[in-house]
């Protein structure tokens, strides 16, 4: 988003679904990054991540909705960035992402309505069909947008986390408060 514009307001329907969520799930790869993977001579795998995405994670935890990591990929730089930001539920190398999202809701004893998650391609359809709410980066592959409650017009790696956080927390009623504590009302 340009400096100026100002998201949509939420859809009673978004509303009503957003009020329900205690967890963001997310997608890493297209999600957290760009989706692409960066290779050094030694065959260190290199990734780069928006900071904008990564406040939006910490207000999300001011909000009160936590957030995890679902990544069909391992990385040792998902997890420090993750436990950088704050993010304690990190799943990595699940090859099936219906099986892990069920797993995590078990293990956190969440029913699947209150858990919106964050996909940009197909393997996060399992995922986007068992959960409350889900959300698709500007650039996610066409079948994934098409299924997304929610499409946003940032891309992965690029402010769609961002996005979807501030998306979550106005639906919720909770953006004017935490804006408010960083004394931007003039």
């Amino acid at each position: 988003m340009s400096r100026g514009e100002t998201l949509p307001q939420p859809a009673a329907s978004l509303t009503r679904r957003a009020r329900a969520i205690a967890w963001l799930v997310l997608d890493v790869d297209g999600v957290l990054t760009d989706g692409r993977l960066w290779f050094t001579e030694s065959g260190e795998t290199l990734k780069a991540f928006d900071v904008r995405d990564g406040l939006g994670i910490q207000l999300l935890a001011a909000g009160g909705v936590e957030v995890a990591v679902l990544s069909s990929r391992a990385s040792e730089i998902v997890r420090r960035r993750a436990e950088e930001i704050g993010i304690r539920e990190i799943v990595q190398g699940a090859a099936d992402k219906g099986a892990a999202f069920d797993a995590l809701l078990a293990r956190r004893g969440l029913a699947a309505r209150e858990v919106a998650y964050v996909g940009d391609d197909l393997l996060d359809l399992p995922v986007f069909a068992r959960c409350g709410l889900s959300f698709a980066p500007a650039d996610a592959v066409a079948d994934v947008r098409r299924r997304a409650d929610v499409r946003l017009a940032a891309r992965g790696g690029r402010g769609a986390v961002r996005e979807a956080a501030e998306r979550l927390l106005r639906a919720r009623g909770s953006w004017s408060g935490i804006v408010a504590r960083f004394g931007a009302a003039r």
